[in-house]
This record gives structure tokens, sequence and C-alpha cells, in this order.
């Protein structure tokens, strides 16, 4: 982890948003999907269960980190998700995604 965080920044980074800042998933422009995370917490687990698609979709735009960093103000989740190799799709992108939500969650939760 860069830096210190302090208990204000992971309870922010951990909290519920409001519904116009949820991550709403699309699998296409133009195509919502009906499903929103609404925390980090919630975005993992909609992760897991999300259309393969709405990844692919949203990954290479980008819409992922920025989410994490003008949404969430976790810069270092932002950073992370930008390591991905690009070529990556399907399932494989998913794990790789819901791979670093999971360790940030963590290191989230156990922040002194």
């Amino acid at each position: 982890m860069n830096g210190i965080l302090s208990k204000e920044e992971t309870k922010r980074m951990l909290s519920e948003v409001p519904p116009e800042e949820a991550f709403h998933f699309f699998t296409a422009e133009g195509t919502k999907t009906d499903v929103s995370a609404f925390s980090l917490e919630d975005f993992a687990e909609k992760l897991a269960t999300i259309d393969v698609a709405a990844i692919d979709f949203h990954y290479p735009r980008g819409d992922f980190q920025t989410w994490a960093r003008d949404v969430l103000k976790d810069n270092e989740l932002s950073d992370r998700l930008c390591y991905i190799k690009k070529e990556d799709k399907g399932e494989q992108l998913r794990k790789n995604v819901a791979k670093i939500v999971q360790k940030r969650i963590i290191e989230l939760k156990t922040t002194p």
C-alpha cells in the first residue's frame, strides 16, 4: 500500500455511495444491465456474477479505474487496475479485476 490512510479515508473507500455515484454496469454502449454496485464490496460481489460482456466493455474504457479514483477516492486501487494486461478478456479479465479488488478490500479492512 502506498502511503498511510486515515480511518476516515478508509471508511469512505468502503462506504456505500449514493445511487447517482454507483457503478452502473453496461454490456455495450447504451445497453444497461440493471446491475449497479453501491460500494467497493458490492462491486466485488457483482463482478463475480455480472455478464462477462460487461467486464469486457468497461475495463478497456477505464471505467473501473475512473470509478475507483473519482467516486471512491481510492487512487491506489485505480492505479493497480491499470496494470492488468490489455489483451486479457472474458473470465481471465474477471479473475484479474476481482483479485485486485478483493486484495484492496482486505487491505482497507485491516488498516490500523
